[in-house]
This record gives C-alpha cells, structure tokens and sequence, in this order.
C-alpha cells in the first residue's frame, strides 16, 4: 500500500521540470479554474474555501498554477492574487487568452491581436504582476492569421510583459506552424489516461523539451468513483481511482505536467498525494488494458 496522505511540499515528489527550460515547477499543479462560480462565471459560492485551496496548494509544495482570464473572468485571476500575493519565488503563474465571455458556460473564440493585447493587460492586472511567466494562447482563432495572433504574444514578450508562450488544444500541423513563429514552452491539451486523442502531441512535445499540460486529467468524471474500471487496481495500490490516474499520467512522461482543479480543500489534498505513487510497468500496462488502449 502506498503512502498517500498529502504531507507539507508532496508536490515534490512528483518530480520537477524545467518549464521554457528556466522556470523549474514540481510536475503535479493545481488548475484554477474550478475556484469560480458555475459555468466558470462569476465569484465562487465559498469564496474563503477558494482562497483556502489556493494557499493550501502552495502549502503542499505545489510551485505552477494554471488559470486564463476567461475564467470568471478575470475573479480566478483576482482570487490567486488575493490568496497568494505576495508570491512566493518559486511560484509559477500561468495564464491564457484568446476566448470572449458572455455568460456561463458561453465561449466565444477571439483572437485578434488587439483583443488579445488588451487581456494580457488586464491579466497582470488582476494577478498583481509586472510579467507574466506563462501566458498561452487559449485557443487559435481560425478567423485570424495564426502568426498575427502569436505575433501580439511577441511583442508583449520583447516588452518584457510575458516571459514564455504557450498555446491550447492544438494539432501537430499547429504546433509545427506555432513553432515556425516563435519558441512554444508548453502546450495544454485534453489529455486522460482514458482520452488519448493528443498522443502525436504529447510525443512532439517528448522530442522537443516543451511541457505537455493535460487538461480534464481524469477524463470527464468516468476514472472518478467507485465505478471507475480502475476501481480494482487502485484498491489494490491502497489509493484512490482519482489517484492512480494521475500517477499514471506523471508516469507515462517526463514532461507531463498534470493540473487537476478542485474548488475544496480536501479534493486538493487527494489529488496532490498522488504525487507519492509510484507505479510499476506491469501496473501501467494493466491499465492500459482495463482502458482499452
């Protein structure tokens, strides 16, 4: 049975990487976008729990935290910076831009260079920063030339308001054509050990260095509970289903970097003891097989 209790700075043990091959992060984050209201609009129902995960993320050793300006928006953003500031050094902040809100659960793509320009503004803003260690484009804007859209991130960058530029649910073909126009430091797909549509580019990502984020790290509910198909296997690791996916996901590569969101503190502390389970070859291929893949 593994020891799975979340322990002052367990993040660590997942291991650390080097994100944009400067900015050294423990490979387990945490996810801010679950700490906003339903919808991921407006302020969250429990605003004191949601400052409590925030500082109790940083407590269990957790040094990247992933949010966007569209989540709220801008109250995720407000919320790290109320918990967090001022900031630890080894703390890493991501951010992303590129969709318009108007309303819960309503998201509009936009990527035009002003727009974008003008979120990043209001980003460092809301987080109480002078640059912005990560910032990823949340998603390409089909209506507007890819390098106008990244071209505005460089020119933030050459400002010194960005320090890296990351990018969001893209193809191998984008990723290629992004990195033609500028050095990418990480990209964020939906990525589970049960949703493995992003393979060619996580293992593009493997080649070059570049973070891999998975976003919905534990599928869309169906790993979680008692139901899970890896129900067995983690009862038998002595963790839970939530768990062993994230250890699997830490396992399967070293540039996996896994950001599971919750909105209470109890979940935080779940899904970041999985930081200390270590799992066996003949257990990941098992898994595998239970999945289908």
């Amino acid at each position: 049975m593994t020891d799975v209790h979340a322990t002052p700075d367990i993040a660590e043990r997942s291991g650390t990487f080097a994100l944009g091959g400067d900015l050294p992060v423990h490979r387990l984050g945490f996810g801010a976008m679950r700490i906003v209201g339903e919808g991921v609009w407006g302020p969250p129902r429990d605003r004191d729990e949601a400052l409590a995960v925030l500082r109790r993320a940083v407590e269990l050793g957790i040094t990247f935290i992933d949010t966007a300006d569209s989540y709220g928006p801008q109250i995720s953003e407000q919320l790290i910076r109320d918990a967090l500031r001022p900031y630890p050094d080894d703390l890493v902040i991501g951010t992303k831009a590129g969709f318009a809100r108007t309303g819960p659960g309503r998201w509009h793509v936009l990527g035009r260079p002003e727009y974008l320009k003008q979120q990043v503004e209001l980003s460092l803003r809301s987080l109480g920063l002078e640059r912005i260690d990560l910032l990823q484009l949340h998603r390409i804007d089909p209506g507007v030339p890819l390098a106008d859209q990244l071209g505005a991130l460089v020119e933030l960058r050459e400002e010194g308001k960005i320090r890296h530029i990351g990018l969001s649910e893209v193809t191998i073909d984008e990723l290629s054509a992004a990195r033609a126009i500028t050095p990418v430091a990480s990209v964020q797909n939906q990525y589970a050990p049960s949703f493995r549509q992003s393979e060619d580019v996580l293992e593009q990502c493997e080649k070059d260095g570049t973070a891999f984020l998975p976003w919905a790290p534990v599928g869309r509910g169906e790993l979680a509970g008692p139901e899970s198909p890896l129900a067995a296997v983690a009862a038998e690791h002595g963790v839970t289903p939530v768990q062993l996916s994230l250890a699997w996901l830490l396992h399967r590569s070293p540039v996996m970097l896994p950001i599971p969101g919750t909105s209470r503190v109890a979940h935080l502390e779940e899904n970041t003891a999985a930081a200390a389970v270590r799992l066996s070859e003949e257990e990941t291929e098992r898994i595998d097989q239970l999945l289908g893949a």
